[in-house]
C-alpha cells in the first residue's frame, strides 16, 4: 500500500505541490464563470452578436473562407483548424453581450493564427500527436512502475510521456495569449466596443487566459512531484 500511497497523493509532496494548485484552480473557475456571467448580462451598445464579431475580426486580418458554426453548450467555443471553422456556443453565436463579443474574436484570433502561419501554433501542432499519446497511457506506466519495484523503469517512462503533455499545456500559453491579444488589438483600432466595453471584453478574457495558467501551473508541478516520488524510490 505504501506505493500506492505516493501514487494518490497521502503524502507530503500531494500538500506541497497539488493542493495549491486544486485552490488555485478553483479560485480561476469561480472567476471565470462570474466574470462572464457579468459580462453576458450586459449588452454591447451596437447590438454585435459574437457571429458578426468573429466574422468582422477575420475581414480586418484579410482572412477568407473560415465558417462560423454554432454549437451547442456553455463556453465549448473553439476553432478547429482541421476545417477551418469557428465553432461559437449558444450564449455567444448570436447573442449581443460584451462577453460574447470578446469570445468570439478571441475564437477569430486562433483563425487568424492559423492563416498566417503563426509559429508557437505550429510548434504546439508538432507537439499535439505526442502529448495526446502521453495523456493515454503516462498514468498506465505510472501506475505499473509504483506497483512493483522490478517495474520500476516503467515509472520513468511514464514520467517520460507524462512530460509530453506538460510541454504542450506550456505550449498552449502563448498561442492563447496572443489570440486575446489579436482580438483585443482589433477591437480597440476599430472601435468595436465603447472603451467601457473593451475594458468588460479584455477582463473576461484575461479571466479566460487564468484557467490556462492554472492548467499550466498544476501540470507542471504534477510532473516535478512525480520525478521527486520516483528519485526518492530510487535513493
Amino acid at each position: 500500500m505504501g506505493y500506492f500511497n505516493y501514487l494518490i497523493g497521502y503524502n507530503w509532496s500531494y500538500f506541497l505541490f497539488m493542493l495549491p494548485c486544486i485552490i488555485l484552480t478553483i479560485a480561476v473557475q469561480i472567476s471565470m464563470r462570474s466574470t462572464f456571467s457579468r459580462y453576458s448580462s450586459i449588452q454591447n451598445s451596437r447590438r454585435m452578436t459574437g457571429a458578426q464579431a468573429a466574422e468582422y475580426v477575420l475581414r480586418q486580418n484579410g482572412v477568407t473562407g473560415v465558417k462560423i458554426e454554432r454549437v451547442g453548450g456553455n463556453l465549448t467555443d473553439h476553432f478547429d483548424p482541421r476545417t477551418n471553422v469557428i465553432r461559437l456556443s449558444d450564449t455567444v453565436y448570436n447573442q449581443s453581450s460584451i462577453a460574447a463579443v470578446g469570445v468570439a474574436c478571441h475564437e477569430a484570433g486562433h483563425a487568424v493564427q492559423h492563416a498566417q502561419g503563426y509559429v508557437p501554433n505550429k510548434i504546439r501542432a508538432v507537439i499535439l500527436p505526442v502529448a495526446n499519446i502521453g495523456s493515454k497511457l503516462s498514468w498506465l506506466f505510472i501506475i505499473a512502475g509504483f506497483a512493483a519495484s522490478f517495474l520500476q523503469p516503467l515509472l520513468y517512462v511514464g514520467i517520460a510521456l507524462f512530460s509530453a503533455s506538460v510541454l504542450f499545456t506550456l505550449a498552449t500559453l502563448p498561442v492563447e495569449f496572443n489570440a486575446s491579444a489579436r482580438a483585443l488589438a482589433c477591437i480597440k483600432e476599430t472601435g468595436m466596443l465603447s472603451d467601457s466595453e473593451y475594458t468588460g471584453a479584455k477582463k473576461c478574457l484575461r479571466a479566460a487566459a487564468m484557467t490556462y495558467v492554472a492548467s499550466a501551473a498544476t501540470a507542471v508541478l504534477q510532473l516535478i512531484r512525480l520525478i521527486l516520488i520516483a528519485n526518492s524510490r530510487r535513493d
